[in-house]
């Protein structure tokens, strides 16, 4: 393990110590740190719609543990394959427009079992440079051969598949909403990539489901590109309020992973009240759809309030608004001298991001207030100039 002690103060030396703030949820679209008086308003939180205290999943959570008690007692391969993971998987399948859907206990774990089960050692994955971790440690443990591609860009991908051996099994895996600079994925060009050069195409929507798409579906639904995706995978634990994650793709290929994801199947299954909860959100984003359209307003609105304040970068096109601060040091000042002004706003430094451009993630909710979202804007902008 070497010396713990050393390493301790060499990461907090560099800003790049990370500690744990215990916290409990305030009034809508602020939290309460445990140590300290008063609210602050949240900027950290991935419930972008809100869901997780939502009537309608507490009414779903609660019925399920009367139901079927607080936990499933095994993996679903045993005896913990309960009505309620089914249902769950079926109206997931319905949502991406696949044939079927499986359910994980987190994204970690469904990134980390998906694709070492669809390629291995004499395999290809490409992988753009800016993947979750999760996906970057799912291609280690898949030990295939992985080259990454630079961030949304097609044409440095098309150079790199023209490589690929005509017989060679190739995974082409990325994000549709990048979770750190809340940017877009370039999908429809993708889709032109993986056909004429005979991959399998696996998208990440963590970010997207719940935010995008007429009935909630994500990007693979807004840009029409569902059927040229071979597997959809996502989380509960963002926009739809809940926990765990999901893979959709055709019933073979989910029969498939029931027999080769290891982290499926020597996983117990999700307890019956989160897959309850995950399921009404599932139905509660088809059919209210004025949710996303709430929380789009709220992320134009504060946006805007960035912009007329003097923030001149780029924002990007979703709820994801990052702020390039560059140096960790100054990034987690900035941050924790915004947090004695009301603000919770996240620093993310290395290695989550690569050196050098460490920054201010906000993330825009439904629950946020527009007088809350103008005094951050203006709180921002004011503390940025100075600094």
């Amino acid at each position: 393990m070497g010396d713990l002690k050393g390493w301790l103060q060499t990461r907090r030396a560099q800003g790049q110590l990370r500690s744990l703030s215990p916290l409990h949820k305030g009034t809508a679209g602020h939290i309460r740190l445990t140590d300290e008086p008063g609210e602050l308003i949240d900027f950290s939180s991935n419930d972008y719609l809100g869901l997780s205290s939502h009537p309608a999943l507490i009414a779903a959570a609660t019925e399920a543990i009367s139901r079927y008690g607080t936990g499933s007692g095994a993996a679903r391969l045993m005896s913990g394959n309960l009505a309620i993971h089914q249902e769950l998987e079926t109206a997931i399948a319905q949502l991406k427009g696949k044939e079927a859907g499986l359910t994980f206990g987190s994204g970690y774990m469904a990134n980390t079992g998906i694709i070492p089960a669809l390629v291995g050692r004499h395999d290809l994955i490409f992988s753009d440079r800016l993947n979750h971790a999760s996906i970057h440690d799912g291609c280690r443990l898949s030990g295939a051969k992985t080259i990454r591609f630079r961030h949304n860009d097609p044409a440095h991908l098309e150079s790199l598949l023209k490589k690929k051996q005509e017989n060679q099994t190739a995974l082409i895996v990325v994000e549709s909403i990048y979770s750190m600079d809340g940017d877009r994925c370039p999908l429809p060009a993708l889709v032109e990539l993986k056909n004429r050069y005979h991959c399998l195409l696996m998208v990440d929507e963590a970010h997207a489901t719940g935010v995008y798409g007429a009935n909630g579906g994500g990007i693979i639904e807004e840009d029409g590109v569902g059927a040229g995706v071979d597997l959809a995978m996502g989380t509960f634990g963002k926009a739809l309020g809940s926990y765990g994650a999901y893979v959709a793709a055709s019933k073979e290929m989910i029969d498939y992973l029931i027999n080769r994801a290891r982290s499926f199947i020597f996983s117990t299954a999700l307890p019956p009240a989160v897959a309850a909860a995950s399921l009404a959100a599932v139905k509660l984003i088809r059919q209210e759809p004025e949710l996303r359209r709430e929380l789009h307003d709220k992320v134009r609105f504060f946006k805007e309030a960035l912009t007329k304040g003097g923030i001149s970068a780029e924002l990007g096109p979703s709820q994801i608004i990052p702020i390039l601060i560059g140096d960790s040091k100054k990034a987690v000042a900035i941050a924790q001298e915004l947090r004695t002004l009301g603000l919770f706003v996240t620093a993310v430094r290395p290695p989550t991001v690569p050196e050098g451009t460490a920054r201010l993630r906000f993330t825009i909710t439904r629950l946020h207030q527009e007088d809350d979202l103008a005094l951050a804007a203006r709180l921002v902008c004011e503390k940025l100039s100075t600094n």
